[in-house]
Formats: structure tokens, sequence, C-alpha cells
């Protein structure tokens, strides 16, 4: 174990919330609530202001709306979470060339094998204090919570014990006064299950924990849960910082607000999760060898079919046509709520042509029994933009073009008003809130959903991170999901 509190965890308060108030000044102070914004969406972020109300992440939209209905209810803008994401890491890196990014808005840092050889734990205080004030400043206001300790385990206590916008550095030999009296479920790993078998044999608290007698864990638990168990209430945390995280999976999903039924709507579908997931799988130089299709039916039943060919791939022709093909092995007549596309067995170069026979599949599948709960995304209930299917020589299919649609929160442009956002739509009609992030609260005016002079818009990448600005009209770049959902 370290001698110092020289591991970092940093993490950004209600980070999705707080883009969005950023960038929206009509909502700064006023609950808003990001996630899917449909019958079937779940909450992502809460600000500080609903969470008041009891919102919280993972909790259903409908479940929110009825708690805080007065919230601001906005899906995703994945484009400026990872641009502000980027700003922060990079100041992260300018600490220590050990950084290990855990989401859009957590990271570990260590500090060990940073410039500075001072550890103490009023060094590490001070540049914790700096380190927040940069974080501030490079993001355009946001702020942080942070934890410093001898482990990953106790930096991440310690920054969840201060939030909001709070520091807590807890020196080497005080983990037992900081961790023993908390409620086990602090413990990673310790969920609502293992909390249950814990408290049937009189374990309550971390202290509890770490004075129970390892067989007694091992056999209420089993070996590994067990023992794992029991060296984290020790405190005895020995996991490194780990800078590049390698990736397993490329995915993306889409949950419908209707079910759907039509054949030649859920091809079309599969088609544009397939195309998300090869540009991706092309921008990131990697290539995979196993498709897979999630489908969830009307009543939580969920399906995975897979193929796995002799070489790995980025070709989306090929993907297309293997994930059309796994959609046509479930029955779908009764409806899909859920639909996802992944490609895995990840490999960082591409056989060329491999695949021109289809010589090597080889299908698996699995059947889940119904899910107790949805796996919804903040991306899944937004209004999904104009496309075509791809059509290729074994199996042509119909060009399909689902009306234009507008999601709250999303950015927009106007020819004569500029730059805003989407307040509402429906009835073929779309509001927009006409204000950015460097003006005050702006106007609302309403317009038919088809009007040609509105357009969406990315917003400008960040100075801080030293991209280079772009007009925001036409960035190619598909959207791209945060690693927790």
């Amino acid at each position: 174990m370290r001698r110092e509190p020289s591991i970092i965890h940093l993490d950004l308060d209600a980070f999705f919330a707080a883009v969005e108030q950023r960038d929206k000044p009509s909502l700064r102070g006023k609950p808003v609530i990001v996630g899917g914004v449909g019958v079937r969406g779940v909450v992502a972020t809460a600000s500080y202001e609903a969470r008041k109300f009891g919102v919280r992440s993972a909790m259903r939209t409908a479940e929110a709306r009825a708690r805080c209905p007065h919230a601001a209810y906005l899906s995703g803008r994945f484009a400026a979470y990872r641009m502000t994401s980027r700003a922060v890491m990079a100041t992260l890196r300018e600490l220590s060339p050990l950084v290990e990014p855990v989401s859009f808005d957590e990271a570990y840092v260590d500090l060990a094998a940073g410039p500075s050889a001072d550890l103490s734990p009023a060094a590490i205080e001070r540049r914790a204090h700096e380190l927040k004030e940069r974080v501030r400043s490079v993001t355009g206001g946001l702020t942080a919570s942070v934890g410093a300790g001898t482990s990953k385990l106790v930096a991440k206590i310690a920054s969840d014990l201060r939030k909001p916008d709070g520091l807590l550095v807890v020196a080497a030999g005080t983990e037992a006064d900081l961790l023993h009296p908390m409620p086990v479920s602090r413990i990673p790993g310790v969920g609502p299950a293992t909390g249950e078998r814990l408290r049937r044999v009189g374990i309550h608290t971390v202290g509890e924990l770490a004075r129970a007698a390892e067989s007694d864990l091992v056999a209420a638990l089993g070996q590994a849960h067990g023992h794992s168990l029991a060296r984290l209430a020790r405190a005895e945390d020995d996991r490194e910082v780990v800078p590049l995280r390698e990736s397993k999976s490329v995915s993306a999903e889409d949950t419908f607000e209707r079910d759907i039924v039509d054949p030649a709507l859920l091809t079309a579908h599969v088609d544009r999760l397939a195309t998300r997931v090869c540009e991706r799988l092309i921008r990131e130089r990697l290539s995979g060898r196993t498709v897979t299709v999630k489908i969830r039916l009307f009543d939580f039943t969920t399906y995975t079919r897979s193929a796995t060919l002799a070489g790995p791939t980025d070709d989306v022709r090929v993907v297309l046509r293997l994930a059309r093909r796994l959609l046509t092995e479930v029955d779908t007549s009764a409806g899909v709520r859920l639909l996802g596309v992944g490609v895995s067995g990840l490999a960082d170069w591409v056989q060329e042509d491999l695949f021109a026979s289809g010589m090597g599949e080889e299908a698996t599948d699995a059947k889940d029994s119904k899910d107790a709960v949805e796996a919804e995304n903040a991306e899944g209930d937004r209004g999904a933009t104009t496309f075509q299917s791809t059509e290729t020589a074994a199996s042509p299919i119909q060009e399909v073009e689902p009306p234009r649609r507008w999601s709250p929160g999303q950015d927009v442009a106007h020819t004569d008003y500029g730059r805003g956002w989407v307040w509402g739509a429906g009835q073929r009609r779309v509001t927009v809130r006409f204000e950015t992030a460097e003006t005050p609260p702006g106007p609302v005016r309403t317009f038919a959903s088809d009007d040609p002079d509105l357009a969406p818009y990315t917003p400008l990448t960040w100075p801080a991170y030293g991209e280079e600005p772009n007009d925001g009209l036409a960035d190619p770049a598909p959207r791209r999901r945060p690693p927790y959902l």
C-alpha cells in the first residue's frame, strides 16, 4: 500500500446537467434533467436543483416528471459533453501522465508519476485546489469534487463525500477512521442483494465487515466476492492507475417511444446502428470479428443473436449483412422497444476481402429472461434525422424516411435569428429559445418543423482543448454515447 495519498479521483458535479446550464443561460439555477425524454426514458443526470425533489440518475423519466414537473427535460448533446470532457482530461494530464478516464466526467490521476516530488497531504491538497480552479476555467464554470487517498477506493469515496464542489484528502493511516463508520453499501460491489446477505449475518457497517472472519464472508458470498470485500473493507486496494483502457466492444442501441413492428423500419434502424458502429470502428482504427444484434421486445424479453467471422472487419457492408440476417432470427411481430448492434473481438487491423464468400461464420444465440431493469439510454429517445437504408445485392429493401423530429435541448441555428436550442416540439412545430453560453437569456420563437431556415448545429470546440473551431453546421462525426450508458 502507498505511504502517501497520491491517487486523486476527480468527479465533475452533475456533469450533463451542468453543461446544459452553462450553455443555456435561462436554465441556470433551475431544475434540469438530462436523459430519455420519451415515455420509456430514464434519467441520466439531474441537476442539484432537481435532486431536491427526489430525482436521481437511473430513475424513470415518468417518475421524475411526477416528482419535478416544472424541470427542463432535455435529451443528451454528446458532442458538447465530449469536448468539455477532453478539456478536463487534458488538464489532468498536466499533473501526471498517468490519467485513467472512467467516463466523460470522472477520472483517476496518479500524482506519484508526476513532476512534483512533494506528496505530503498539505501539498496534495494545495494542488487539488489549483486543479479545481483550473477545471472551472477550462470548462466555462463547471465544478468538480476531488478526493485523494492511498488507493483508488479511498480516493473515490473521498470525492463522493464532499460533493458538490468539494475536496477531501485522506492521509495515509487514517483510512479506517474514514471507512469503518460507513454503511457497507459504500464499498464497490455491495449492491442490494449483497447488502441483504451481509445484513442477514449481522454486518451493517464497513467496520463490521472488516472485523468479520473471511471464512464467514466466503461462505455467505462465495470465494472471489467474499475475499475481495474483506480486502476492500480493510482499505487494501492495490489497483494501479491505468492510462489506457482497452475497448472490448463497440456498440450502439436505441429505445423507441413506441413499439416498432414494421420489418422494413426495423431493418432501416439496424442499418443506421450498424453504420454508426462502423464509423466509430474506422475512426478509432479498430475492426472486429463478432457482430451482435440485441432485440428487446414489447414485454421486456431480450434476445441477442451473434455471428462470428474468421477474421476482423470494419466493412459496413459486412456488418450490415450479418446484422440484418440476425434480426430475422427473432420473431419481432409483436413489437420491438429496443434495438442494438455491436461488434466485439476487436483488433487493430483489417483483413481485406476476407468475407467475399461469406465463409467462416459461426452463428450463436442467447436468450435472456425478462429483464427487471431496462438499460435505457439518453440518446435513444432523440429524434432521428432522415436516414436511408443501405441496399445490397443480397437483400434490397425500400428506402425508409422517418419524419423529421427535433429533440428538447438540441442545438440549432436559424438563418435570421442565429444560434439557439430546442425548447419543445410537436404538432409539426418546433419552439426555439435563442441564446448561447455567451449571451443573456434569449427570446423564444416557434417555427414549422420543416422550416428550411432552421438546422441542427454542432457547438464550437473549446479553445482550452486546442481544437480547431468549425462553423458547427458541417460536423460529419456521428453522435457517440458516454461509457456509463
